[in-house]
């Protein structure tokens, strides 16, 4: 069967390639033969062989306007919602949330890229703060929403969140109901909607960053249950290979922090802020790379694709979130337009390319 009738296939197929990935679900909704096409790993590789795949950055992120607070809340709790941000055309807009999130996303979630897919686990109702184990996929071939079976074993916040890019996403850490910094690592097939249960950590770690790099899990900082807020330096690392984890890191980071805005870029090095400062890990030293620029000077949010990191902050408590690319071979940074309705604050965010 032609892909289109009246065209070649290989044209049919280039005009598939082209499309943009808000209009992914409207055209693989068009025939099954389309949607076949677009769903093969296949397809997402010749989109990035011809520079047409798309880099993609979605932010829980909190509206700004009128009624910026959520009128039934047990507190004043912001309404956050997902804004997605094209950094190479600086385009942002919002993704449509699930009947399930009527008052906004919940409070403290976290949230991966799979695929084509982006993943929602847990944080706090918005309106009861109740804790929440749930998970909620959205899928950008079929443009819906569906949900996936809850993360296992005690209900979990504040713990780590990272994915393969491909199929899988890691939880690790954390702390459950008692407020009892956790050990336990786990891994969500989104593909099988299956939970798997991994080898503890050597150490408890609330707060801590999860980074997935070439195979590995890497584990930074956090705090165990003693310790309530006062990060530690080490890291641990987890071979996915050979699912086992490798001695623990002591000053890992040299010097206690948060570590949130800690990734891990596709060129091998690890990058975090620092002060008013960008690091790279370079030959086991941490090495300052670039100053970042004041309008973005406390970052919520930080990720890096080919040679460009992406920040996005404020100049301090309060103020508009703005978004900052520092070109990574010449170190220089160009701000990205930022209305005002996507100024607010950010809690959480990952990276996917279509």
């Amino acid at each position: 069967m032609e892909l289109m009738p009246g065209l070649p296939d290989d044209a049919a197929y280039q005009c598939l390639l082209r499309v943009t990935y808000d209009k992914l679900a409207t055209v693989a909704s068009v025939c099954k033969g389309w949607r076949g096409e677009i769903e093969l790993p296949e397809f997402r590789r010749r989109r990035r062989e011809i520079c047409k795949s798309q880099k993609l950055v979605v932010v829980a992120q909190a509206t700004v306007g009128l009624n910026p607070c959520c009128p039934l809340a047990k507190y004043r709790t912001p309404v956050y919602r997902f804004s997605l941000l094209e950094p190479e055309t600086g385009c942002w807009s919002e993704l449509a949330l699930p009947p399930e999130f009527e008052h906004g996303l919940p409070m403290f979630c976290q949230v991966a890229s799979v695929g084509l897919a982006l993943v929602v686990l847990g944080g706090m109702d918005p309106v009861t703060w109740e804790v929440s184990s749930s998970v909620f996929i959205f899928d950008f071939i079929s443009g819906t929403w569906r949900r996936g079976h809850d993360m296992p074993g005690s209900r979990r916040q504040f713990f780590g969140c990272t994915s393969d890019s491909d199929r899988t996403v890691y939880v690790v850490g954390g702390h459950d109901d008692d407020k009892n910094a956790l050990k336990s690592t786990m891994a969500y097939d989104v593909a099988k909607d299956e939970w798997v249960l991994l080898p503890d950590m050597a150490r408890e770690r609330d707060e801590c960053k999860t980074i997935f790099q070439r195979g590995k899990l890497h584990v930074v900082g956090g705090y165990c249950t003693e310790r309530q807020g006062q990060f530690e330096t080490s890291a641990e690392v987890f071979d996915i290979a050979t699912c086992q984890w490798e001695q623990v890191q002591e000053n890992f980071l040299e010097t206690p922090t948060c570590p949130r805005t800690c990734i891990g870029g596709n060129d091998g090095q690890l990058y975090t802020c620092r002060g008013s400062d960008v690091v790279a890990l370079k030959e086991s030293k941490w090495q300052t790379v670039a100053k970042l620029p004041a309008d973005v000077g406390n970052v919520a949010y930080l990720v890096q694709w080919l040679d460009k990191l992406l920040a996005i902050g404020s100049a301090g408590f309060g103020q508009f979130c703005k978004a900052f690319v520092l070109d990574l071979k010449s170190y220089k940074w160009t701000e990205v337009r930022t209305p005002e309705e996507f100024s607010g604050p950010v809690q959480s965010g990952c990276y996917l390319e279509i």
